[in-house]
């Protein structure tokens, strides 16, 4: 079977139907995860992007020091927890529960929510 023919075969389901992609099924409610490596990848690409969005918000706004760390954390964890549990209703134990999904990706976010927390402070309070 040549690589061509197999991707299509990957592409349709058995009922005939087009195999959605991952961020397709991320927007929508109670989707299907036949892979649990395709939900883990969509839990950690939110969290950067959410990470980028909160850092450009704290560097704008003059937020500093434990206040702001503690604020992202809690707005971090609570949105995907919320996604996970209510959007989506996966069921936690298959992943490894609710502290595996909690914890996937944030440091990585971490690192990049005070990279352009810094970068945008910096540039705009800099005196």
């Amino acid at each position: 079977m040549t690589s061509s023919s197999r991707k299509k075969e990957e592409v349709h389901l058995a009922n005939g139907g087009v195999k959605l992609s991952p961020w397709s099924k991320a927007f929508k409610s109670n989707a299907a995860w036949e892979e649990k490596d395709e939900f883990l990848d969509v839990i950690y690409w939110f969290r950067q992007i959410i990470a980028v969005i909160l850092g450009v918000i704290w560097g704008i706004a003059p937020l500093k020091g434990f206040l702001g760390i503690a604020i992202f954390c809690v707005i971090n964890a609570g949105l995907l927890y919320v996604y996970f549990s209510s959007f989506q209703q996966i069921d936690e134990e298959e992943y490894g529960g609710t502290w595996e999904l909690t914890k996937e990706g944030f440091m990585t976010s971490f690192a990049l929510f005070l990279v352009v927390w810094i970068i945008f402070y910096t540039a705009i309070h800099y005196d």
